[in-house]
This record gives structure tokens, sequence and C-alpha cells, in this order.
């Protein structure tokens, strides 16, 4: 190997290594929570914190910008010395960052979600958003186990069945802790799906092309979500501004971001288990652009 492919390999190696994946995962769980603490400070004269998660999510997409200028930077010099192409750069990972399951390390009494303590909130907005009422509690079978890559999972089948029914059991099965956790869960494998979808990294053009393949199916599944929360996701994963909306209620953002999910795996025709941390990476669809 010649000093410039070992040059060309070790950038490449430490484009691989940044951690794109992991600050797209913390910078939703802020979002999340500033969603959340705003929903819950509507009967409140007190902010709660809203101003420092606020300029929290703000650090943390600064962050992921700069990190994406870093991964840019290093492929245009890599271009610019004829090494574009060169070598087997390892497969992109980071869009499972989101996907490992909760710690057990920690005790069984770490690992139970605590009570709720706003009522069945979660329940009642499922209901709005799916049109599916939650069963009776006898029949419930609540999920304690706070695993919201499972719950991904069991959702993107749903999707692919297009059993709304089920979709709706699975969402009113687990808490808020859990439901809301799928915004971060979601995020880097949306952007992840969305480029093999489209061949290439999503770009602010790419918008309306996503929202044709996608908008359609979501909102036969989820008659109750707003159209302004399918195009404020989709904006996020073209890089592309999104327009100024009322902010939605904190769990439409979570189940929309999942359903979403659903539907680019059912478009690129992949089985929900690809989704596992585990699970080998899938082939890029015939045709993608390199």
């Amino acid at each position: 190997m010649s000093l410039l492919e070992e040059l060309g390999a070790q950038l490449r190696a430490t484009s691989e290594e940044l951690p794109t994946g992991p600050v797209s995962v913390a910078m939703e769980r802020l979002r999340s929570a500033s969603e959340l603490l705003n929903w819950v400070r509507q009967s409140s004269v007190d902010p709660m914190g809203v101003p420092q998660l606020g300029n929290a999510v703000e650090h943390a997409e600064h962050a992921a910008a700069a990190l994406r200028l870093a991964q840019d930077a290093i492929a245009s010099y890599l271009a610019a010395i004829g090494l574009a192409g060169a070598g087997g750069a390892p497969p992109d990972t980071d869009y499972k960052a989101g996907l490992q399951p909760p710690d057990r390390t920690a005790g069984p009494e770490a690992q139970q979600p605590p009570p709720e303590q706003l009522g069945p909130w979660w329940q009642e907005r499922v209901a709005a958003l799916t049109g599916e009422a939650p069963p009776p509690p006898q029949e419930n079978g609540a999920d304690r186990s706070g695993d919201t890559a499972e719950l991904l999972r069991r959702v993107a089948a749903g999707v692919r069945s297009g059993d709304r029914a089920q979709l709706g059991r699975d969402l009113h099965r687990v808490n808020a802790a859990t439901g809301l956790g799928l915004s971060a869960a979601s995020t880097p494998v949306l952007h992840r799906l969305a480029g093999d979808l489209l061949g290439h990294e999503p770009r602010p053009e790419d918008l309306e092309r996503l929202r044709t393949a996608a908008t359609g199916r979501v909102r036969s599944l989820l008659p109750g979500t707003s159209p302004a929360v399918v195009d404020t996701l989709l904006a996020r994963i073209c890089r592309a501004p999104a327009k100024a909306e009322t902010p939605a209620h904190p769990a439409d953002s979570a189940v929309t971001a999942s359903v979403l999910t659903g539907v680019l795996l059912a478009r690129l025709g992949r089985d929900p288990d690809t989704l596992h941390p585990d699970a080998p990476e899938p082939l890029p669809p015939r045709g993608a652009d390199a």
C-alpha cells in the first residue's frame, strides 16, 4: 500500500468513526423531552427547564452539523486526491445507534419504567392517532420491558401487514417513556432508509419524492396524525427547513416516526428484523448511486 493509499484509508476510517448516530439519537431525546415539557407546562406558569432544554437541543444540532461537515470535507478531500472510490469502506452502521437493547446490568429495579404520573395520556393519544381504542385492562398485557427498539420492530411489522388494529394494540401496550423513545430510535434509521431508497444521501430537493412515497401510507395507518408532523419528519431527513407550525403533541412525532420507518422498510422490501442491532447489513438496492 502506498503512502497516499494509507492516508486515504486512515481518513476514511476516521470519517466512519465519527459519532453522528449517537449525536442524532441524543438530539432526538432532548427534542422529545422539550416537546413533553412544553405540553406539561401549558397548565403551569413555571417554564420548568424548557429554555435550558432548548439550548441543549441547539447545541446538539450544531454538533451534528459539524460532524456532517467534517465527513463531507473528508469525502471531498479523498475525491480531490483520486481516492473517492478506492478501497472497501465499511458499511455505515450509525443508524443502529438507537436500536441497542436497554441496559440489563443495573438490576431489576432499574429495568422497570417508573409508574405514569400524568394519567393514561399516552393511550389516549395513540387512540386519537390510530383510531383504535385501548383494549380492556384485563386484555392489555402492558409491556414493561422498556425496549423501544423492539417496539419499533413490532410497529414496522404491523405497517408491513397493514394491520392497523395490531399497530394500535402494540402502541397501547407500552408506557409513555418507552413510546416517546421511538423518536430517538427512529431518527438515524429513517435517514439511512431514505438514503437507500433514493440511492444517495437525502437532500432538500428529495423532499417531494419522499413525501410522494410515504405520506399516503402513513396517513392510512394514522388517520389522526397531522400532515404537518409527517412533513416535519421528512424535512429533517432531507436536512431541509421545516415549516413553523404549532408544536405537536409529544406523542405525535414518536408514533409517526415509527410508522414512517415501517413504510420505508416496506418500500425497500425489507423485513422488520433487519432493524435488529445484530442483523447483517442489507444489500444496497439495485441502481443505487455510489
